[in-house]
């Protein structure tokens, strides 16, 4: 599943290539892709017809569109999540050609878009993804609702969402907070997008590897300078992964332009079972957790003795 530096490259792209634009006409090949959406295929088009937009922000692994209302403050957005397989791939068919994607499940037609394009496009193989119009609610602290958002507000199904440890209005020790009143592990804490968004399996055990914490360490006995240095790695190695357009270990991760990310070659444990440690050269362990596996280093991070499973 796309995680932080995979939504954010999306929603970069997004703010480059499309903010500006108006939404001309939208059309709905599976209904399932617009199921939150309470209105109903219709409903989804005729609240985005004649709409534009004017920012593209994300909040942990959501991003959303805020869209212009003439003579009002804007107050709806366009809302997305990825799932495990969408894309948005910002079109030109005058260059591309009129050739439609497989799984294309949403279109939007756009016009003034400053890169020109004339297709926003919804594609979503295992349609585990969806889109909606959502009303936007205020910020409690008037900050801005999310990275990269112009205003102080955010989609209502996302207020119970953390933010994200790339956001400038992020509290770090807010989030250290949260961390050590959980009874639960570190990595666990990690998943939890209630207490910081973003961060999913992959960048969890990269972070926690380069921490030289374990998975299981419990966050209710660790110090608050242990607790900033997890939280210091996992940035890191997001920026790292953003830098590099994230991670792709298949076609079902591509940014606006259709390109694939190459973080994955820079993947120190996860998915390495077996391969010797880059810091050590001990063959890193794989566990069961979660329905998933957590990889790590038995002798970067050793076992805790009494970790929280």
């Amino acid at each position: 599943m796309p995680e932080l530096p995979e939504v954010e490259t999306v929603r970069d792209g997004l703010d480059r290539l499309v903010v500006g634009a108006v939404v001309c006409d939208v059309e709905v090949f599976r209904e399932y892709s617009v199921r939150r959406h309470d209105g109903g295929p219709a409903g989804f088009a005729d609240q985005l017809r004649g709409r534009r937009v004017i920012g593209a922000a994300r909040r942990g692994k959501y991003l959303w569109l805020p869209l212009d209302e003439p003579g009002h403050e804007p107050s709806a957005a366009l809302l997305a999540h990825l799932g495990m397989s969408g894309q948005l791939l910002v079109r030109d068919p005058a260059v591309a050609g009129e050739w439609a994607h497989p799984h294309l499940r949403v279109r939007l037609h756009v016009d003034g878009a400053p890169s020109g394009a004339r297709y926003v496009d919804f594609v979503d193989q295992r349609t585990f993804g969806h889109l909606s119009v959502t009303d936007l609610a205020p910020t409690p602290d008037g900050a801005p609702g999310g990275y990269g958002s112009p205003l102080p507000a955010l989609p209502e199904p996302v207020a119970h969402i953390a933010r994200d440890l790339l956001d400038p209005a992020l509290d770090r020790d807010l989030v250290v907070a949260r961390l050590r009143r959980r009874r639960t592990g570190i990595k666990r804490a990690l998943l939890d997008q209630t207490v910081v968004s973003g961060v999913g399996n992959i960048y969890a055990d990269e972070a926690l590897w380069r921490a030289r914490v374990h998975f299981a360490r419990a966050t209710d006995a660790m110090t608050r300078p242990v607790a900033h240095r997890v939280l210091d790695a996992a940035a890191e190695v997001m920026t790292e992964a953003l830098g590099q357009g994230g991670t792709s270990f298949d076609a079902l991760y591509v940014d606006v332009n259709g390109e694939s990310g190459y973080f994955s070659r820079s993947l120190a444990v996860y998915g390495q079972a077996g391969e010797p440690c880059p810091r050590c050269a001990t063959p890193v362990r794989r566990d069961e957790f979660m329905n998933r596996s957590s990889f790590s280093c038995p002798r970067c991070q050793p076992r805790p003795r009494q970790g929280r499973w």
